[in-house]
């Protein structure tokens, strides 16, 4: 008898375990289809911008928008976790928290923003208006806060 009532039990909270789960799944995914869109909106807006890529400190991304015109190197998690050593560097200096690093290179350049624990990386070309690149950090912002959140919590 007893034994019976809790497998019930048991049953029942695994029931509600993977349906809260399933929910916030879905709910995950629609915020990063309507992160992605808001994205693509922000690269289209700015001449020059080729990505816009979310990652986490280690370079995993999370969330990327881009058009043909970007090399694939620059996107690797290799390339993109460097700003998680320089940023440790630069503290070591006592200049104080790193909040935005800028790279220029022959073709192309690099912002990324410190929003830990994710790194914003915008990738352009080198004729690109870097101001204009750093002017969207307010409003990544929102969309960077939703996925810290999203990330600390799984």
């Amino acid at each position: 008898m007893v034994d019976s009532v809790i497998k019930r039990f048991c049953i029942c909270h695994i029931i509600k375990i993977k349906i809260y789960y399933f929910v916030k799944k879905r709910l995950l995914l629609k915020m990063a289809d309507e992160a992605r869109k808001f994205l693509q909106d922000m690269l289209n807006r700015v001449n020059g911008l080729h990505c816009i890529l979310i990652s986490d400190r280690d370079g995993v991304p999370m969330l990327k928008v881009s058009n043909d015109k970007i090399p694939e190197q620059i996107t690797k998690p290799n390339f993109v976790s460097t700003f998680g050593l320089a940023i440790d560097q630069g503290s070591k200096l006592g200049l104080g928290k790193t909040e935005t690093l800028i790279c220029t290179y022959s073709q192309y350049q690099v912002v990324q923003m410190n929003k830990l624990p994710l790194i914003v990386s915008f990738i352009a070309s080198d004729s690109c208006n870097t101001g204009h690149i750093l002017a969207l950090e307010k409003q990544i912002d929102i969309i960077v806060a939703d996925l810290a959140l999203a990330v600390t919590e799984s």
